[in-house]
């Protein structure tokens, strides 16, 4: 939404401040200006000038020597222009003075143009007549300018006075971002409606009234809504003896200031209602309206309709149609038809400011491909209270211009309107809300700039029609807030029981996997939820898997985005695809994202939502270093048992010989292991992949993050080395079980530093060496007290089939 300055000192005159003070207040107040730029930026010195003689140049063909009296004296300028002559008006800048820009249409040079007196082809200039782009602006918005050459004031422009002012230009054009919830604001009106309460000053509003020729408008047209629930109101007025011409200069102006280009008197009306009331209007020549009757109803499917752009559009039975007695004339809120367009040869038009159902009218945009400025303000919903106002402001603009004549009278067809929303007025509740100490009256006044109505004997708030935003308390706490001003609230604690956040015991259990995953070189990735179902394929999954029990998107993006995800593994794999396939070596990634499974299919209820840490690595490493990782995350949360892998539990996306479930307490936590070479190839990774998943739910309700601390040891540890021959089937957490089981208080720990398979080792074997460590917290241990534990522990290993190694 764009306004000038000017439009809106139009309707508050009381309002004087610079540039930036209005941008800064309008933001505090709600109102978020992203940004401003002055029409007159880099114009300086420039009058206007009239052209007393026109002499040829001595030695340029093509030149010509121009006597130009600026009020206070006539000065020398030479010139190359083909369209001026003597007795015109014209822009003049002076010697030092600057332009915006040139001839060429290009990007405007940020600090302008100096021009400087000097001689051309021997000649003396002391200034230089302008074109309407080196004063920044173009023939778009300026249509009187001629396509080549000086831009010519009227007859009545003063010489010697301002250009700049004379041409609209001394203006600042703001830009605001508008909430869709805030459609009041997106009009000229609704601005200055809330710049008139930011500054304290009156609002003043155009007081509209329309002098008819007496006639009755329903002998002209006749007006049937057959869908109302798509359209709760529709206004229709006549004008006749049309007359189309430009529309006066102070519109030309405040059209071009808000990006709108100015065409004729007609069109222009139109525009400016729809910039002033926020309120859309169309225009039709009544004498292509078939049977003087217009009905509003549904398209059929298969219909076809050609739009005023010359392209012709696919209709469906959603579409909203505005037709006449034998076909449609205009696609409800987006556009009208070829059909029935407005020619200089109208006599008499038919206005049409209607309210549509918005989300119809966004659906509709988007269905036959077409979105305009009209169907991006119907889409938010509109104040049916405001059409009528509009297409009254139309009729009144029509006959102060001399457009034409306003037939009396105008055909309204209206569903009932919502009676006003009233809200009861609590100010102490306001301000114990706020943490404000905000008057009674105060707040009254406030409401009262914002045209909220105050009703003593009920203590209720009446809200205008034109405020749709505003339904309770806290809707109206916010209007008393953001006029106080934001920056005045003082700083205070929130009360209650609790004034202190922190992050969840789940959020800190996400928070140390991410912390572990990145000090293990991993980096984080951001996978998509929605996949195809062909990732099953790619993964191997089986036909009858439960993990094909997917839920499937009711309006996907495409195939390939159809299904919410069950595992987490495609988005690893394909990240680490491309990564590969662009060479990048030793790539580590991990994500936290939530897998989708549903209770049943189809949805009878929510799916259960599973957070998910992933890692994926290819490169240095191996099946152990994942183990490692997997490990670290699980002491650092608190799960100080060393968990225990299943190998059993084979997954068709893993290697056979190399993945395994971990354990932890009997519960399946997650599974690691070497991805398939199968599916490692269907991925395009030409080298060894590794994969952990870990469900973070069940290693939540396992975690603590308390920490018992103790002492330095005082005593000596004492060592022992053992090194066995052991079945090729048992497990390397088999042994760490009985270490830990049989070694008894004494053993402080152990680790495993030799595994070798080999010649030396009988068949079906491997050796496996640990290193023992022992040690009392009350006293130094003794040769028997190792003896006795190592005993213990030999006795266990021996169950197993293990055997020391000689």
């Amino acid at each position: 939404m764009n306004t000038a300055l000017s439009w809106i000192k139009a309707y508050v005159p009381g309002l004087s401040c610079t540039d930036q003070e209005y941008c800064d207040a309008m933001t505090l107040s709600g109102t978020k200006v992203e940004g401003y730029e002055r029409l007159d930026k880099n114009l300086d010195r420039i009058v206007i000038g009239q052209i007393e003689k026109i002499e040829k140049h001595p030695d340029a063909d093509k030149l010509i020597v121009c006597q130009v009296n600026i009020g206070t004296k006539t000065i020398q300028i030479v010139t190359g222009a083909p369209n001026v002559k003597e007795g015109d008006k014209v822009p003049v800048v002076l010697d030092g003075g600057c332009v915006a820009g040139g001839h060429d249409g290009g990007p405007l040079p940020e600090e302008g143009i100096k021009i400087k007196a000097g001689k051309l082809r021997g000649v003396e200039s002391d200034g230089m007549m302008c074109s309407i782009e080196e004063l920044g602006s173009s023939r778009e918005m300026y249509p009187e300018a001629p396509e080549y050459g000086i831009y010519i004031f009227p007859e009545d422009a003063m010489v010697g006075a301002d250009a700049v002012e004379a041409l609209g230009l001394r203006d600042t054009v703001f830009e605001y971002e508008i909430t869709s919830n805030r459609v009041d604001c997106y009009s000229v009106l609704g601005i200055a409606r809330e710049a008139a309460a930011t500054f304290r000053q009156p609002f003043c509003p155009p007081q509209v009234t329309v002098h008819d020729n007496g006639e009755d408008v329903h002998d002209y047209v006749g007006v049937e809504v057959e869908d109302t629930d798509l359209c709760s109101r529709y206004c229709a007025r006549v004008c006749k003896n049309i007359k189309i011409a430009p529309s006066p200069r102070w519109m030309q102006r405040r059209l071009a200031a808000a990006g709108i280009r100015p065409i004729n008197n007609l069109v222009d009306i139109t525009n400016y209602v729809m910039a002033e009331y926020g309120q859309p209007m169309h225009a039709y020549d009544l004498d292509t309206i078939a049977g003087h009757k217009i009905i509003v109803r549904r398209a059929k499917d298969g219909d076809t309709f050609m739009t005023l752009d010359g392209q012709l559009r696919n209709l469906d039975s959603e579409v909203l149609m505005i037709c006449d007695a034998e076909k449609e004339v205009g696609i409800a809120g987006i556009m009208g038809g070829e059909n029935s367009k407005i020619t200089d040869d109208v006599k008499t038009v038919l206005f049409e400011a209607a309210t549509f159902y918005g989300p119809n009218i966004r659906k509709s945009a988007k269905r036959i491909g077409m979105r305009t400025e009209a169907s991006g303000i119907f889409e938010k919903g509109l104040d049916p209270v405001n059409a009528a106002a509009a297409i009254d402001r139309a009729c009144q603009l029509i006959e102060e211009l001399g457009c034409g004549e306003v037939v009396g009278g105008m055909v309204d067809v209206c569903e009932p309107i919502k009676p006003l929303r009233k809200i009861p007025f609590e100010p102490e509740k306001i301000n114990r809300f706020l943490g404000t100490d905000i008057s009674r009256e105060d707040m009254l006044k406030t409401f009262e700039m914002l045209e909220l109505s105050y009703d003593p004997a009920t203590e209720e708030i009446t809200i205008p029609s034109f405020r749709q935003d505003l339904e309770g308390f806290a809707d109206i706490a916010e209007e008393v807030a953001r006029f106080f001003g934001y920056d005045k609230i003082p700083v205070s604690l929130p009360s209650g029981e609790a004034t202190t956040g922190k992050i969840s015991f789940k959020g800190r259990v996400e928070e140390k996997a991410r912390d572990i995953a990145e000090y293990c070189g991993f980096s984080q990735g951001m996978c998509y939820s929605f996949e195809s179902p062909k990732v099953f394929d790619k993964l191997l999954i089986p036909a009858d898997s439960e993990l094909r029990k997917a839920i499937t998107i009711s309006n996907p993006l495409g195939e390939d985005y159809s299904i919410m995800r069950t595992l987490p593994l495609n988005g690893m794999l394909t990240s680490l695809s491309t990564n590969y396939n662009r060479r990048n070596k030793d790539v580590r990634l991990y994500e936290l994202g939530n897998i989708y499974l549903p209770k049943s299919l189809p949805l009878t209820e929510l799916p259960e939502e599973r957070m998910q840490f992933t890692l994926g690595f290819y490169g240095e490493g191996d099946f152990f270093t994942m183990k490692g990782v997997v490990e670290e995350f699980l002491e650092h949360v608190g799960m100080k048992k060393k968990p225990v892998y299943d190998p059993e539990d084979k997954k068709p996306f893993l290697h056979p010989g190399r993945q395994a479930d971990v354990v932890y307490q009997g519960e399946r936590v997650g599974y690691l292991g070497e991805v398939h070479p199968k599916v490692a190839a269907n991925y395009g990774i030409g080298a060894r992949v590794y994969l952990a998943v870990i469900d973070i739910p069940k290693v939540v309700s396992m975690a603590t993050f308390d920490r018992k601390y103790e002492g330095i040891a005082k005593y000596p540890a004492v060592t022992r080395d053992i090194s066995m021959v052991v079945p090729k089937a048992v497990l390397v957490g088999q042994i760490e079980a009985i270490l830990e089981q049989r070694g008894g208080k004494i053993l402080e720990g152990y680790s495993l530093f030799d595994i070798y398979e080999g010649e030396q080792i009988q068949e079906g074997y491997k050796s496996i060496a640990y290193t023992l460590t022992f040690r009392a917290k009350d006293r130094t241990l003794e040769d028997a007290d190792i003896t006795a534990a190592m005993k213990k522990i030999l006795n266990g290993l021996e169950s197993l089939g293990i055997e020391l190694r000689q």
